[in-house]
């Protein structure tokens, strides 16, 4: 989780929700990273699990990431957990929960739909206090400081 909390700080130089994640291998060798880029790329898939997952598929050669771990700071979103599912990781670690928008349990339980092929073992709140503060921290100093819209959490 500190790898993707690493990731998460690097979001904030462009103005990005932070939110990192990290793709494990088997042996734990980490095999794809990202972070939000949203606003800095005007793309709104530009998502830090989607990034990391380009990543470790561009790295495996293959876009089934079988027997991978996903570390992200944030409880994914839909488009997230679909991806995850998709791309057939097995392991899903996340530290803040997201209420308003999680589907992983909050919100929604899209890795664990018995109608999909795939479903990942799900651990979550690892280190959820900090990943939570970075959130928080990010999200108040935007309201006192920004007079433009508060972007909605992903």
């Amino acid at each position: 989780m500190g790898l993707a909390l690493d990731q998460a700080r690097l979001a904030l130089a462009s103005g990005d929700v932070p939110v990192g994640a990290v793709v494990l291998a088997a042996d734990g060798t980490v095999i794809g990273t990202g972070y939000n880029t949203r606003e800095r790329d005007g793309d709104p898939t530009a998502h830090a699990e989607v990034i990391a997952l380009r990543a470790a598929a561009q790295a495996l050669g293959s876009w089934r990431l079988t027997g991978t771990t996903l570390v992200v700071t944030l409880e994914p979103c839909t488009m997230c957990a679909g991806a995850l599912v998709l791309a057939r990781i097995a392991r899903l670690v996340y530290g803040a929960v997201d209420d308003k928008a999680g589907a992983v349990g909050s919100l929604w339980d899209v890795v664990r739909d018995r109608r999909l092929n795939h479903r990942p073992e799900v651990i979550p709140a690892i280190r959820a206090p900090e990943c939570t503060t970075l959130l928080t921290t990010f999200f108040t100093t935007r309201r006192t400081t920004s007079t433009r819209p508060t972007p909605t959490p992903r």
